[in-house]
């Protein structure tokens, strides 16, 4: 009986250092827009994706995926992993990370339409499944969503527990002539779609200042 209350205390305090563990954990989504111009980007993007995977620890969990026509899929996700927490395997799942956003960058075919609220909705419900503590949505985009005829995006976003950073929102050639036109489009992104749904948000364009990407808006 003895011996059983010493594992049974054992297991317990195993699977609390667990819990804290993944208290801690931090859960990152990058999306990337595909469409017009924006797909020659995405070499920045790779940049930004390498920092990342040097940034993140054992039992983080990071997703890539692609704003296209469509985006509440999971088709669009480019690649996904939660990190080992052993060094050796965790290092080659980071370099199996890079070869899949490598292949993807090199072959992307642009996309007509720019379907960002499916691409959040699909990171969302990924980052919930992954039970991370903190939760960040990276969006890698002018922020102009242009959706195909059929969709319908108008929903709301739950957020709570959510930070939502933009990076590289660059200025459209209609911003140059209205600058209020720019001002408007991230406004619009700020107000409606992100604090509304309890979430924080900040826009990062420096891509040379990513030492506090990951801190918490």
């Amino acid at each position: 009986m003895k011996h059983f209350r010493f594992w049974l205390i054992g297991f317990l305090i195993l699977l609390t250092g667990c819990s804290q563990q993944s208290n801690r954990a931090k859960g990152v989504y990058m999306l990337l827009d595909t469409s017009g111009t924006y797909a020659v980007e995405l070499k920045k993007a790779r940049l930004i994706i390498n920092y990342l995977l040097g940034t993140l620890q054992p039992g983080d969990t990071m997703a890539v995926g692609r704003i296209d026509t469509g985006s509440f899929s999971e088709k669009d996700i480019v690649a996904k992993v939660t990190f080992d927490v052993r060094p050796s395997v965790a290092n080659n799942q980071k370099r199996a990370f890079q070869n899949s956003v490598n292949t993807f960058v090199t072959g992307v075919r642009k996309s007509s339409y720019t379907d960002i609220s499916g691409g959040m909705l699909q990171a969302i419900e990924y980052l919930n499944e992954s039970g991370s503590a903190n939760k960040y949505i990276l969006i890698f985009s002018d922020l102009q969503e242009e959706l195909a005829k059929g969709y319908v995006m108008d929903v709301p976003f739950e957020l709570s527990g959510f930070h939502i950073i933009a990076l590289n929102v660059t200025k459209l050639r209609a911003d140059n002539q209205d600058p209020k036109k720019y001002i408007a489009r991230v406004k619009q992104w700020r107000e409606k779609t992100v604090k509304e749904g309890g979430g924080t948000w900040r826009v990062i364009n420096d891509l040379e200042r990513l030492d506090n990407i990951l801190a918490k808006g």
